[in-house]
């Protein structure tokens, strides 16, 4: 039988965030290590090493960081879900879902580089998807001067004032990764262990204890699908608010059609739970519905508490080519991918009387989707161009839904550019 978790300190989600190399996952890895060794005693932490949190073939192989990890510890004031995110640029998808999870955020920069690109974007991603709280580790402090580490202190402060965050009043830590998960090697603890424990303490102290949605409908937005045999099908993601039971009754919502189902188990952290309340990681075992029915970005939820739509509203902010945009302007009538939630779908655009949104501007948007998705006023979105965030916003209107004339001449349009992109493609293999 598996093992009940124990809820008897308040939970928090946090994560490293910053660029690739700057030691995340080595950091990360410290954590539990330190953990382990400084609170053997009160076992508050498993021990996971490097390598279990870099743990796809293909991430080894091409060293980076793609999947989301996620660890668990306690210190004496809570209980963590740690989310090790993705570094590389090439897998911004993943952290905008990833990041998403996230209380507050561990930034981790090497004293060596100072801010990298990625530091930039992982930074203004956060502030999009509302992380208010963040605390700055300063790694690789031995292989850096002070002189070099007050250098980067500074211009870390300054970039974090630009992107809206308190830079003058976040905390800094400064500490060495490598040398905390060496610490029977005989590194010095000053710049190692010790570090990781004034780490904990920091975000102990300064992000705090989120209220959670306890009291709304249950709604969870699915991340992956298992099937389990003999069992059912599995959902995994973080239960956004609300509580659900074993036994609950379950809507899904999203993509097509919604569909019923109940939950007949919950686990976290590889235990089982009687009840799940917002905040928590989860996996939830549906009764009455096949895997193949089930898609990342669909939501389950309190039977008839949210419905999915086509056409919306939107405020939207053009990030500029300094903020990690793009240099062209939106125009009307063009197509991109809308990211919200854990999902992402391709939606036309039109901008109410103008042509155009230059980087820089902020403007309303109409939003016409070519699958209806769960969205609520309020909700946050990015729009993405292939690798590049060019504009984050927020769902201020939901319009009646499309009639199939409109659906049809949308998806019409969907078929057309997908054709002259192939003739594209092919025109430019045969070299003409």
């Amino acid at each position: 039988a598996k093992k009940v978790f124990q809820r008897d300190k308040p939970h928090c989600n946090i994560g490293t965030i910053g660029h690739v190399d700057h030691g995340k996952t080595t950091l990360t890895a410290a954590i539990t290590k330190g953990k382990k060794i400084l609170l053997a005693d009160k076992k508050m932490a498993k021990l996971k090493k490097y390598e279990d949190i870099d743990n796809a073939p293909e991430e080894r192989a091409r060293g980076i960081t793609i999947n989301v990890a996620h660890i668990e510890y306690s210190t004496d004031k809570r209980h963590y879900g740690h989310t090790d995110c993705p570094g590389h640029a090439d897998y911004i998808k993943n952290m905008i879902t990833g990041t998403s999870q996230m209380d507050g955020a561990i930034l981790v920069v090497a004293a060596t580089d100072g801010a990298m690109p990625q530091t930039r974007e992982h930074l203004i991603l956060a502030k999009q998807i509302g992380i208010d709280h963040i605390v700055v580790f300063i790694n690789k402090i031995d292989s850096a001067d002070q002189e070099m580490i007050e250098l980067v202190e500074m211009e870390l402060r300054d970039l974090l004032t630009e992107i809206g965050y308190k830079g003058e009043e976040i905390p800094f830590v400064y500490g060495s990764a490598l040398y905390a998960l060496e610490v029977l090697q005989g590194k010095d603890p000053e710049k190692g262990a010790n570090t990781i424990m004034k780490l904990l303490e920091t975000v102990d102290s300064h992000i705090p204890t989120p209220v959670r949605d306890l009291d709304k409908p249950f709604l969870l937005p699915i991340e992956h699908v298992h099937s389990i045999p003999g069992r059912g099908t599995v959902v995994t993601g973080r239960l956004e608010r609300g509580v659900i039971k074993k036994g609950t009754p379950c809507e899904i919502v999203g993509y097509k059609k919604p569909m019923k189902a109940v939950i007949t188990g919950i686990e976290m952290f590889k235990q089982t739970l009687e009840e799940a309340q917002a905040g928590d990681q989860l996996g939830a075992l549906l009764r009455g519905i096949k895997k193949d029915e089930l898609r990342r970005g669909m939501m389950l939820c309190q039977p008839g508490t949210v419905q999915a739509h086509d056409f919306v509203d939107a405020q939207v902010y053009m990030m500029t080519k300094e903020e990690g945009g793009r240099k062209v302007p939106l125009i009307k009538h063009n197509r991109a991918v809308v990211f919200s939630k854990t999902w992402d779908c391709v939606a036309e655009i039109d901008i109410p009387g103008k042509e155009m949104v230059m980087p820089g501007e902020d403007s309303i948007l109409t939003m016409r989707f070519i699958k209806p998705m769960v969205i609520e006023g309020g909700q946050r979105f990015t729009l993405r161009d292939g690798l590049t965030t060019f504009g984050t916003g927020v769902f201020t209107k939901i319009n009646p839904d499309l009639n199939d004339l409109e659906r049809e001449k949308l998806l019409k349009g969907r078929k057309k550019e997908k054709k002259a992109a192939a003739e594209a493609e092919l025109k430019k293999l045969s070299g003409s």
